[in-house]
């Protein structure tokens, strides 16, 4: 069991934060915090992802991706400022879920421009009603000659509103009456369709959306292929989604750890500074626990899925403690700001908006405890 990174981690995590500091901070820096970023951006940042793999990580090597073992996706997600990461990561997922889950003309069509971050993807399974259980979505496909009808509504979608291509979850209706899950791909410029911006509590310089299918139109040919596979294959790349949300979290702890300690050395009250006073010291301890214990569980999650376990306990531990632990740290670090900690000025009271916006995307807490629970006793709490 080895806890140090390798050289080869060390550069890997230097590489991206330089990149991060010189090219895509400053993209984020240059427009309103409060406001998602404009596709031109987006693109912006995409590009100098793709340079570190981050829009075609876990597509191996030999189908033009970066390859990258799952650890080695989380140290370099690690220093990547969250709200770019709740970009990249939708399509990435969606990236790996054409690769693995499409036929050889789907992945021709279409990989080439999203593993270059040339063109914008994004999932959408989550419906109004319909949330952990994509087996019950209601969006429907219906055959119509050489195209399917589209007609349903999603909600909650990762860069719904600049997305060029959209893995849609549906059910298509069969001739017999009968009904079988699967996904279309759904390319705006092609089948276009209603999207809208949906303004959020944190992290709003990344697109979220509410998404309205109304008689779209879509090529019979961007159907997947029936594999029966649609919920494993969307639960699969989910695996390492939680633990990757989770280090977004550890990302945004480190930052107030860091603040809170520098603080604590130059600010002082009653002639001394406060990074003497015992309190200020255990709310230091706290939130440094917090922040490690976050990302070994992360990590060892991450490390898990990459020696082929079943980490669907880890996965879901991992991310719900990471985001329920980050929170409370960042909550720390704002009291030992005093009321500097409340100002928009510092960001910390932003940083408490972005992580407790972290609590849903990729298994709400409750669903993560049950997930872990159904495999500590092998008893299924969604299905009898």
């Amino acid at each position: 069991m080895e806890f140090s990174l390798s050289d080869e981690q060390r550069m890997m995590v230097d590489s991206a934060r330089r990149l991060v500091e010189r090219h895509i901070q400053p993209i984020l820096d240059a427009h309103d915090k409060d406001s998602a970023l404009p596709k031109s951006a987006i693109l912006s940042v995409m590009e100098k992802a793709a340079d570190l793999g981050l829009t075609s990580a876990r597509i191996p090597v030999e189908g033009g991706g970066a390859g990258l073992r799952m650890l080695d996706y989380g140290l370099i997600g690690e220093q990547m400022p969250a709200s770019a990461a709740l970009i990249l990561q939708p399509h990435e997922a969606t990236t790996a879920r054409v690769y693995f889950g499409c036929n050889a003309e789907q992945k021709e069509r279409y990989l080439a421009d999203l593993m270059s971050g040339r063109r914008i993807a994004c999932t959408a399974s989550t419906e109004p009603d319909v949330g952990s259980d994509p087996r019950g979505v209601k969006t429907t496909a219906t055959e119509e000659g050489e195209f399917l009808v589209l007609n349903g509504r999603k909600q909650w979608i990762s860069n719904a509103t600049v997305c060029d291509l959209m893995n849609v979850t549906c059910r298509k209706l069969n001739a017999d009456a009968t009904s079988s899950l699967g996904r279309v791909l759904v390319e705006r410029a092609q089948s276009p369709f209603q999207a809208r911006e949906v303004q959020m509590h944190g992290l709003r310089q990344a697109p979220l959306g509410e998404v309205l299918f109304d008689a779209c139109r879509v090529p019979k040919r961007n159907l997947c292929p029936e594999t029966g596979d649609t919920a494993r294959l969307l639960t699969l790349t989910w695996l390492a989604n939680r633990p990757l949300v989770g280090l977004l979290a550890v990302g945004l702890g480190q930052k107030a750890l860091d603040a809170a300690r520098a603080y604590a050395g130059v600010r002082k009250q009653f002639g001394r500074y406060i990074g003497g006073f015992q309190l200020i010291q255990n709310d230091l301890a706290e939130i440094e626990t917090a922040v490690v214990a976050s990302r070994l569980l992360c990590y060892n999650a991450l490390a898990a899925l990459d020696r082929g376990e079943r980490a669907n306990g880890l996965s879901a531990m991992a991310k719900r403690y990471a985001v329920d632990a980050c929170e409370r740290a960042i909550a720390l670090a704002m009291r030992i700001h005093g009321a500097m900690g409340l100002s928009r000025e510092l960001g910390l009271e932003r940083m408490a908006r972005d992580v407790r916006t972290l609590t849903i995307p990729d298994g709400t807490p409750g669903i993560l405890t049950l997930i872990q629970g159904r495999e500590l006793t092998g008893i299924d709490p969604f299905r009898a």
